[in-house]
């Protein structure tokens, strides 16, 4: 049991999320600790530190869209609280190379400076690619540290990079000294006492730590609902060996490009077992560079073979290491489901290993690539029960260890959903952390920690930055409500010509895209005309006032909202939906043309000749 010298009198908090006010109130002298991302959801990982003026961020990731993110190729946390406070920001501790910790820096570097990031060898090798790639490596200073290397940044903050063990190489827990106490982040972690790499959780160091006293621990949540210890790394060799030699064809191997261990371990059985290696998708190939560079992954370079000449080599010779393990639409795995990659096809015999379990909301999506898959006649192996996978993320007892190490006076649950941040809650509580002790948090809110107390201070601006293939900006909400029009609702275009005496021109030109095709457009057009007529004939006095015998002021706008108004209740009643509708009024020749779209603006008049 963990046992605190102290008993602090702050204010009562139960393990109901409380709402705090919206403009945070802080108490001098005190740190405050607010998440942008990595609360009640997976990914995106991204936490602010912040003592009087200065701001220290750990890591900064990204997030994959929804179903109905409609063009949206990632998805980041809204920082507009670091926008607003650029000038206080000292420097970034980035904890191990994920996309869900490293994947938005470049992104978040194009709108503002970082001084300084220090992290682990792995994850600024890869990260120095991305801030290339964007044009932003002068925006920023990359350092690397290892094991036990203590940074200081700006006045208030002193942090160590504990090394951890997790499903990526080079991972780190960090120790915060801060002038209210030490804050442990636990970054990812898993307990694994038979690391592939040989590199070992420093559980000595945090038990220092520990028995000096921690003021507060911040924990990864992932698998707080599941009990016992997550199984090692090393597990999952003997069934992937298994696998390989049961396989009399080629064999493509799907799994995540950023987990080292994994990918060692395929490419030393493929070794073993006599096979060449062809890898496909380009993060895949820059992982395994920099992973070769830096030593984490140890192989000759005969081991592999280019793509453009795997059809030289026989089918049970051959491993085809492949990025798509989620499905992702554009990967190459599911390119080569679709039958649409250009070098590779599925033929019969070959076996296809998923040695990656689907993130919640990609099921779906890998369900749909494995029957593709086994519908050209492929052999599919996938599953829990395969054991070719195992989670990177500590289960109950590996959170109970990192309890029991550092013995925190405070607790904040970390990286999850909300069902695991209150898993997480009860477990510290049942380690001897009283409730009182515990904060619930998601993201913007504001943790104010003091010497004595913890507290909700706030809340700060959060939620999502959707960016999309352009990768220039990000989709704002009215687009993406629109493209969420356009899916689920269709398009109807409209071209209503209107003379400054309020009679039709000409018959309004009607088009419907994605729309029910069992309307009868014929009988639709009828009564949007008459709809149409009947606005004009019955409302066109409140918007025309003539002045005299050669001035009339039309107030076109104000027509063409009664118009689309008209419309759109017309649209609902015959085909009982809503598309997005798209109105262009055309006027006489004598005024300017204007395209005016289904969105509301400012009334306007136009001067029209008589």
């Amino acid at each position: 049991m963990i046992k605190n010298s102290n008993t602090p009198v702050i204010r009562k908090k139960s393990s109901t999320m409380a709402t705090p006010t919206s403009t945070p109130v802080f108490s001098s002298g005190s740190l405050k600790i607010i998440p942008l991302g990595g609360l009640h959801e997976i990914g995106k990982n991204t936490c602010i530190f912040e003592y009087e003026d200065e701001i220290v961020i750990l890591d900064a990731g990204l997030a994959f869209p929804t179903d109905g993110m409609h063009g949206v190729n990632i998805v980041l946390p809204d920082v507009t609280y670091l926008r607003e406070n650029r000038e206080k920001i000292k420097g970034m501790i980035v904890t191990h190379g994920h996309e869900d910790h490293i994947g938005g820096i470049a992104f978040h570097l194009k709108q503002f400076d970082i001084p300084v990031i220090y992290g682990p060898r792995l994850a600024m090798a890869l990260l120095q690619g991305k801030l290339e790639e964007a044009a932003v490596a002068d925006r920023t200073e990359l350092r690397s540290v290892r094991p036990r290397e203590m940074v200081r940044i700006g006045k208030y903050f002193l942090v160590e990079y504990i090394r951890n063990t997790h499903s990526i190489a080079d991972s780190f827990t960090v120790a915060i000294t801060t002038p209210v106490g030490v804050v442990i982040h636990t970054g990812d972690f898993k307990i694994d006492h038979t690391p592939v790499d040989g590199e070992f959780f420093d559980f000595q160091r945090l038990a220092e730590y520990g028995e000096k006293g921690v003021h507060c621990l911040l924990s990864d949540s992932t698998n707080a609902e599941i009990p016992g210890f997550t199984p090692s790394e090393s597990s999952v060799y003997p069934n992937l060996e298994r696998v390989f030699a049961q396989a009399q064809g080629r064999i493509l191997v799907t799994t995540f490009a950023s987990s080292v261990h994994r990918l060692n371990i395929i490419l030393d059985i493929a070794q073993k077992q006599g096979r060449l290696v062809s890898v496909v998708g380009r993060s895949m190939l820059n992982v395994i560079a920099h992973a070769r560079t830096l030593g984490y992954i140890k192989c000759e370079d005969r081991l592999f073979v280019p793509l453009n000449a795997i059809s030289g080599i026989p089918n049970d010779k051959l491993l085809i290491l492949t990025t798509g393990s989620q499905g992702e639409p554009l990967s190459a795995l599911t390119r080569i489901a679709e039958g649409a990659h250009r070098q590779i096809n599925i033929k019969q015999g070959d076996t296809v290993v998923f040695s990656a379990n689907p993130i919640p909301g990609n099921t779906i999506a890998v369900v749909n690539t494995i029957d593709k898959l086994m519908i050209q006649g492929a052999n599919v192996i996938y599953g829990r029960e395969k054991g070719i996978h195992v989670s990177g993320h500590g289960c109950q007892e590996d959170q109970k260890l990192m309890l029991a190490l550092t013995r925190p006076k405070f607790f904040v649950p970390v990286h999850g959903e909300h069902r695991m941040l209150v898993q997480h809650q009860k477990t510290a509580q049942s380690m001897g952390i009283p409730a009182e002790n515990m904060v619930l948090i998601d993201n913007g809110f504001v943790v104010e920690l003091t010497k004595e107390s913890i507290r909700i201070a706030g809340k700060v601006q959060a939620g999502i930055e959707p960016v999309d293939a352009s990768r220039s900006g990000v989709v704002k909400d009215e687009t993406m409500k629109e493209r969420r029009q356009l899916a689920e609702e269709g398009i109807v275009t409209m071209a209503v010509a209107v003379g400054t005496d309020g009679k039709l021109l000409a018959r309004p030109e009607i088009h419907l895209k994605g729309v029910v095709n069992s309307v009868n457009q014929a009988s639709l057009q009828e009564q949007l005309t008459q709809t149409i007529e009947t606005v004009l004939s019955e409302r066109w006095t409140e918007f025309a006032r003539t002045f005299d015998s050669e001035t009339k002021e039309v107030d076109w706008e104000g027509l063409k909202v009664q118009v689309e108004r008209s419309i759109q209740r017309v649209l609902r009643r015959e085909i009982a939906s809503n598309p997005l509708l798209v109105l262009l009024v055309q006027i006489p020749d004598e005024e300017p043309a204007t395209k005016l779209t289904g969105r509301r603006r400012p009334r306007s008049t136009a001067r029209v000749a008589s």
